[in-house]
């Protein structure tokens, strides 16, 4: 009897064909997990539309909400997170609008914003918004994340146009020192915030000024500041969604009257 033949080995550039496949397969298949990570959920169709007291514009650069009836005065900008689009920001200051202030949620160029010409743009973005708004006289300006990292650009860039700066759930700065800046600063973070975390937050107090107002929300992540899914890395919310934001926007509106004052 005559052994069977045995099958010869695969080549090894079919084995690196295959191991190339398998490897694009998991890139994509990531890619689609984080895409979907980031996006907008649980935004209701009222939300981001035109009412009795709100208005809805909804343009390439920037998401505005405009009250029916505004003081003319106050006026909030706020910068998206990288990878979080506008809408998912509705939720959180719609009610401030409805209070009275016109809002305007910047968008980052190509989501993301993943180069600094990119980071410029969406400065720019609010600036412009600050420029073409000479009615509204005291600007609070606002982001999350990447977007506080901008706002704090902004209220470097135009400190005239900027009445008070509120950054949510950023660990920005963290290069520049803004500890002479000469507008009021509330820092607003959470306890479970996995991606900017409360230790990292902290650390750099000593690049804000003196008198900024701390925020802690006790139980919020980072996923929770706007309507989004749960982002890499970030920690477990131990409250709702509707209670972390009801304590950031108490925070963005305490802003807004003390710069009307």
């Amino acid at each position: 009897m005559t052994d069977a033949p045995v099958p010869p080995e695969p080549s090894r550039p079919r084995l690196r064909r295959w191991a190339g496949r398998a490897w694009l397969l998991l890139g994509i298949l990531a890619l689609g997990w984080v895409a979907n990570s980031y996006r907008t959920r649980g935004v209701a169709d009222e939300t981001l539309r035109s009412g009795p007291t709100v208005m809805v514009r909804d343009g390439a650069a920037r998401l505005e909400l405009l009250p029916a009836a505004s003081d003319g005065k106050s006026a909030l900008v706020f910068i998206c997170g990288s990878g979080v689009a506008a809408p998912a920001y509705a939720p959180l200051l719609r009610p401030v609008a409805e209070a009275g202030h016109p809002v305007f949620i910047i968008k980052l160029p190509c989501r993301f914003a993943p180069f600094e010409s990119h980071r410029q743009a969406a400065a720019k973005r609010a600036l412009e918004v600050i420029a073409a708004h000479p009615g509204n006289s005291r600007w609070v300006v606002a982001g999350h994340s990447l977007g506080g990292a901008l706002a704090c650009r902004v209220a470097q860039t135009a400190p005239a146009g900027c009445a008070a700066l509120v950054l949510v759930g950023t660990t920005h700065p963290k290069q520049e020192d803004l500890s002479a800046l000469a507008v009021p600063v509330t820092k607003v973070f959470a306890s479970n915030d996995g991606v900017a975390r409360a230790a990292q937050v902290l650390a750099n107090q000593r690049l804000l000024p003196k008198d900024t107002r701390w925020v802690e929300i006790q139980g919020g992540n980072h996923s929770q500041f706007a309507h989004y899914g749960h982002q890499l890395g970030d920690g477990e919310a131990a409250i709702s969604r509707e209670a972390q934001q009801a304590a950031t926007r108490s925070a963005l509106l305490a802003a807004l009257a003390d710069a009307t004052r």
